[in-house]
């Protein structure tokens, strides 16, 4: 009778592999090349994956010091701890990623109703969001009160969301209103990351 080795994956283990290097594989097909190069991570944002906590993640930093590039590896190893064999199995995970332009043109009052709903509802759901350059945008009333519906949702069933943004999260107010930013605030508690350094925009991804 055959007997499997301790050091041989077991067929949940296996399937795991499989069904994670599948998700992997999406997920890098929709990932800008320039930010598909792996990089070395801060401490503070490995301990953020790690925890496997409600809290959120927000990068930020001049402008040119990595927090995009930095967000989707964060991304991208977010997903692969979701596939390890000792975390309990939950089914597969639903990660959006939009950069501020673009979401707060999907949320405009002038695009189709039903459309718009799907969307607030799937960014509402969703296991993961990353909102690129928050403050990059600029919001009318209107995106402001769909953010609030987004991130009050989120907040209220502690669903993560990653924002890279070159501002705190207390000085968004502006951009998203300030009941989004206190949500956002608090919602991140420890984990604001503060990346520094020189402008990688002069030789590499940013």
């Amino acid at each position: 009778m055959h007997s499997s080795s301790a050091d041989e994956p077991t067929a949940r283990e296996e399937w795991l592999q499989q069904r994670g290097q599948q998700a992997l594989d999406r997920f890098d097909s929709k990932t800008p090349v320039i930010y598909q190069k792996p990089i070395e991570l801060n401490q503070d944002v490995h301990d953020w994956i790690a925890g496997w906590g409600g809290d959120s993640l927000f990068l930020t930093g001049p402008i040119g010091v990595g927090k995009t590039h930095t967000a989707w590896q964060t991304c991208r190893r977010w997903l692969e701890a979701w596939y390890a064999p000792n975390r309990p199995w939950s089914g597969g995970p639903d990660l959006r990623t939009y950069r501020s332009t673009t979401l707060f043109d999907a949320l405009r009052p002038d695009g189709p109703d039903e459309i718009r709903r799907t969307l607030v509802k799937e960014l509402q759901e969703c296991n993961l969001l990353f909102i690129d350059d928050l403050a990059a945008a600029k919001a009318s009333e209107w995106t402001q009160e769909r953010l609030f519906e987004i991130f009050d949702e989120r907040y209220i069933n502690r669903r993560p969301v990653i924002t890279t943004c070159d501002v705190l999260p207390t000085q968004l107010s502006e951009v998203t209103g300030p009941r989004v930013s206190s949500r956002l605030a608090e919602m991140c508690g420890a984990s604001v990351v503060l990346l520094d350094g020189h402008d990688r925009r002069t030789g590499a991804a940013a």
